[in-house]
């Protein structure tokens, strides 16, 4: 291949580049807005009566009241008897309940996220990474009092290793979870 034709090639890649980089910064935004515009459209056309800013209250009060119907109605009840069912069921019981916890560790009430943290994974080398304390009291399953649960996130993936360390290796982050949590996944990449 020749050097021009190498440099075209390259040049037209990095133009692809820039265009989906673009299309994935304005799409969502873009499709939010006219979906958005469209439902104002559609609700104001069905009103008799023009009152500025009444299809914009009409929606918000209707996405409220589902939510809440949703969560009243539908979300408890089938919650429970799904639990009545999981519960019964030994090796699905363990997995539902394992994964039960951990998203309601990141959105549920019980977050678990809260505490960023430096953990010193090897004095020598200094070597360490960046978690979360999820347990402080490990007695319960007989684990020193000296030691701490610490998840650490892997980076690009939604998955990760909790570890049980001693506390004096645990060093307090003061930063924000959430943006915490996306310097750790983005590798790096994101800012704090």
């Amino acid at each position: 291949m020749r050097r021009s034709e190498y440099i075209y090639r390259k040049t037209l890649r990095k133009i692809a580049n820039y265009f989906f980089q673009g299309l994935l910064l304005i799409a969502p935004i873009s499709i939010t807005i006219f979906v958005i515009f469209k439902l104002f459209e559609f609700i104001d056309g069905l009103l008799p009566v023009k009152i500025p800013g009444l299809g914009l209250l009409i929606i918000l009060g209707s996405i409220t009241i589902i939510g809440m119907l949703g969560s009243i109605i539908i979300r408890t009840p089938f919650s429970m008897l799904l639990n009545r069912i999981m519960d019964q069921v030994p090796l699905i019981k363990m997995l539902y309940t394992a994964i039960s916890d951990l998203l309601s560790a990141f959105v549920g009430q019980k977050k678990k996220f809260t505490e960023p943290v430096m953990v010193i994974m090897s004095r020598e080398s200094n070597i360490r990474k960046l978690g979360f304390i999820t347990e402080r009291d490990m007695q319960n399953i007989g684990i020193d009092a000296d030691f701490v649960a610490v998840y650490l996130p892997h980076s690009y993936n939604f998955s990760g290793n909790m570890f049980i360390v001693p506390a004096e290796n645990v060093i307090p982050v003061e930063a924000n979870s959430a943006d915490f949590m996306k310097f750790i996944v983005s590798g790096g990449v994101t800012r704090v």
